[in-house]
């Protein structure tokens, strides 16, 4: 069963070819700037040694339906194609940032999920309008594949309300759906799953903390095997300091930039979206960068990186409290699997809860799931490399299997 899985931007469509026999990666690539002056499409062709050959085309892309139709043309090219035919294709699983409440796992896509992926528009203005553009187009160059849905947001549908509802007049929370979200949902649970391979042991019965850190970070709290907690909230503004989002902050920020320097609703979006988080404090949202900076003995580098670990460490305290016994804590994406000091720092101290982290292991990580925490640790430390494209993939042939039965 070969499935495509698609992520599309508001100017870009990325995508991942898989093989569910192995399941193994046939095809990769993405489509950029699309509209544009000058677009470019990168694709890769994975060979069966694992080698893979790559072709760049320097193209104008006017919209997503050439930009699809051109990703389709190198998928079946005689040299860097992968299929002989689109039609070997079974499956488009597509990424959706904003199910809200409607969507509790992953969903065969008709005209009434594209209505209710429609209407939570207004909680992922910037996501969910180009999530539908892929799924028009997908169903449009792949009339005879059935379409999928994984949501960011259908992991953490089991958090209770003691953990979702804001404490605002609760007709907001009926007529509006205004509530904690989460997202990110994609990754935590792939990780989740991951570590309960690890770890033999049913996922049903383990107390995790899962934290995605990439330029985009958040944490969740999993209670035999049920997210029960997540640090974003209606939008990913919330929680963890990241590479440009400020994290959580008083709410009455925006009235303060209003009132004193004249900020409108859409500039105080931008700044604290765009140009807060390790970017606001210290110049750089990369990671490395910032690390680089404080080992130059630049002060605004180490307050970003004490800030940035500092949330981690108070939401691995709040997390350990709501799920009262706690068997691993999980680190995942680019920062989380790639930066031994992150870890560190965000583990140091903890040890009276019985999360010890061994530093020689913490620098010995490879590409596979690493344990990181010491002997002595009551808590295992993890760290996992997340795969969110292979968990649609995953999450689509199950929804299939479930659809054919």
């Amino acid at each position: 069963m070969k499935i495509l899985v698609i992520n599309t931007g508001s100017s870009s469509i990325k995508y991942e070819l898989f093989d569910m026999a192995g399941p193994k990666v046939m095809a990769s690539g993405m489509a950029e700037k699309i509209g544009e002056e000058e677009s470019l499409i990168i694709h890769k062709r994975i060979l069966s040694n694992g080698e893979s050959t790559e072709r760049r085309e320097a193209v104008v892309i006017a919209d997503h339906h050439e930009g699809m139709s051109r990703i389709v043309a190198l998928l079946v090219d005689t040299e860097y194609g992968a299929v002989r035919d689109k039609n070997e294709i079974v499956a488009v699983g597509h990424r959706v940032v904003h199910g809200g409440e409607a969507f509790h796992s992953t969903t065969i896509i008709d005209e009434e999920v594209i209505a209710a992926i429609k209407k939570n528009i207004p909680l992922a203005p910037l996501h969910n309008p180009p999530n539908l553009v892929g799924i028009e187009v997908a169903r449009s160059v792949f009339p005879n594949a059935l379409q999928v849905a994984v949501f960011d947001t259908a992991f953490h549908q089991t958090i209770p309300k003691r953990a979702f509802l804001y404490a605002i007049p609760f007709e907001l929370y009926e007529k509006e759906r205004v509530r904690r979200y989460g997202f990110h949902g994609t990754s935590h649970a792939y990780v989740a799953a991951r570590a309960a391979e690890y770890l033999c042991s049913p996922l049903g019965e383990l107390n995790l903390i899962t934290i995605h850190l990439g330029n985009g970070a958040s944490m969740a709290a999993i209670k035999n095997g049920k997210c029960v907690d997540t640090t974003m909230g209606m939008t990913p503004l919330a929680g963890l300091v990241m590479g440009t989002r400020s994290g959580d902050v008083d709410p009455a920020l925006p009235f303060f930039l209003a009132d004193h320097l004249g900020m409108t609703p859409r500039e105080t979006d931008a700044l604290l979206n765009k140009e807060s988080g390790l970017k606001g404090i210290c110049g750089t949202n990369d990671m490395r960068e910032v690390i680089e900076k404080m080992d130059a003995g630049d002060d605004r580098a180490k307050i970003a990186l004490d800030l940035y670990a500092y949330r981690i460490k108070k939401y691995i305290g709040a997390y350990f409290a709501a799920l009262e016994i706690l068997d691993a804590v999980v680190f995942t994406a680019g920062i989380g699997e790639n930066s031994p000091y992150i870890r560190e720092l965000c583990s140091r101290g903890l040890d009276r809860l019985g999360i010890e982290i061994d530093l020689e292991r913490n620098k010995l990580t490879g590409s596979g799931i690493s344990e990181i925490s010491s002997p002595d640790s009551q808590v295992k430390i993890l760290v996992i490399p997340t795969n969110e494209e292979l968990k649609i993939a995953q999450e689509t042939k199950k929804a299939i299997a479930n659809f054919l039965k």
